[in-house]
């Protein structure tokens, strides 16, 4: 072969190679992401995750320049664990992303809990994302509840306001005495001095505790209530107004966040902000639907008067004490920063809970 012939045969190899070679150079980098949850997609929580915080992510980072891409991995309805490891599920990495229900993580994250031990705050749901969006990345306090498990928070989940699905009609804490209502975990607290005895239980449980005696109604939430049927053996809604309930958040394995590319790191947050704002907004939407159909179904709606309201929260012992007393000074600002933000957007408890720190 002539040098010329050589020459010719390299030069051509090289520009056809060179299509390939620039496709190859910037082509994006993808990602892979295992997503997952202990509920279905149905859920109020788990619909975020699938329906906002995923095409969010793919999205914002397609609108950056297309440099990264993702590829979903999904493991919902409880497909690698069950709701009482969620926070394990997620800190150990057997998921990138998953849904954390710190309702259920009161030893390992207390101080994510406050709401619970706070009732009759703030019965707006948005309000309550708002806060521990907010708080999560303001004070270090909750955001070591986090970090501390090997997590990143991306995005707050919440209930819509507690009240109490029953068997028969209640305007007054005094129509509670010698009655018996579901109202599992620390929701129990609620019940302290009122003459009525919490039974233990959750949303799969109810409506046979209810149907068979065991309890005579119970302390839930309108998104919980509806799919499960329960207002057919609880056919009267007192309005009480116990609140909006951080339920725990959506978060990555802070292993896998600290390993992305910083584009990525600052995607998945505004993707958590995202879906914030299109969790709130859907669990406004299917709290809507849900009374509609339950009222059409027969449900009777009472609004507790806000004076009746005020009695029940004074009648309380101080459920707030032993949670601080367990937890110290970061309990104290937590809870003050909560009340604050409460001052700050106009609202009312019916009783501050914070009061005398």
């Amino acid at each position: 072969m002539t040098t010329t012939r050589r020459a010719f045969l390299a030069t051509t190899s090289a520009a056809l190679a060179m299509p390939f070679l620039n496709t190859r150079s910037i082509a994006a980098e993808n990602i892979s992401i295992q997503i997952g949850s202990s509920h279905p997609t149905n859920n109020i929580w788990v619909y975020a995750m699938q329906n906002a915080l995923q095409p969010a992510l793919d999205k914002l980072l397609a609108d950056a320049g297309g440099d990264y891409t993702v590829s979903w991995n999904e493991n919902y309805g409880g497909t690698l664990y069950k709701f009482k490891d969620t926070r394990a599920a997620v800190r150990d990495g057997i998921v990138d992303v998953g849904m954390v229900g710190t309702v259920w993580e009161g030893s390992a994250m207390p101080l994510q809990n406050v709401t619970y031990f706070t009732p009759f705050a703030n019965a707006d749901h948005n309000v309550t994302i708002d806060i521990f969006d907010k708080l999560t990345e303001e004070l270090p306090e909750l955001r070591a509840g986090w970090t501390d498990q090997n997590m990143v928070h991306l995005s707050s989940l919440v209930t819509d306001s507690y009240d109490v699905y029953a068997t028969f009609p209640i305007t007054s804490v005094d129509d509670i005495a010698n009655r018996r209502l579901n109202a599992p975990g620390t929701s129990a607290n609620w019940l302290a001095g009122t003459g009525c005895s919490p039974v233990d239980g959750a949303l799969t449980t109810y409506y046979t505790d209810i149907q068979t005696g065991v309890s005579e109604g119970t302390l839930s939430f309108a998104t919980g209530i509806q799919p499960t049927r329960v207002y057919e053996v609880a056919p009267h809604l007192s309005r009480v107004g116990f609140g909006s309930m951080y339920f725990g958040g959506i978060a990555v394995n802070k292993r896998f966040f600290d390993r992305a590319p910083a584009p990525v790191q600052a995607a998945l947050k505004e993707a958590g902000r995202i879906t914030s704002r299109a969790h709130g907004e859907y669990i406004t939407k299917r709290a809507t639907e849900a009374m509609t159909e339950m009222k059409a179904a027969g449900l009777q709606v009472t609004e507790m008067a806000s004076a009746e309201r005020a009695r029940w929260a004074a009648a309380l012992p101080n459920v707030t004490k032993p949670w601080l007393d367990a937890n110290g000074a970061p309990a104290a600002t937590v809870l003050e920063a909560y009340f604050a933000e409460l001052e700050t957007r106009g609202i009312t408890p019916a009783r501050d809970w914070s009061a005398g720190l």
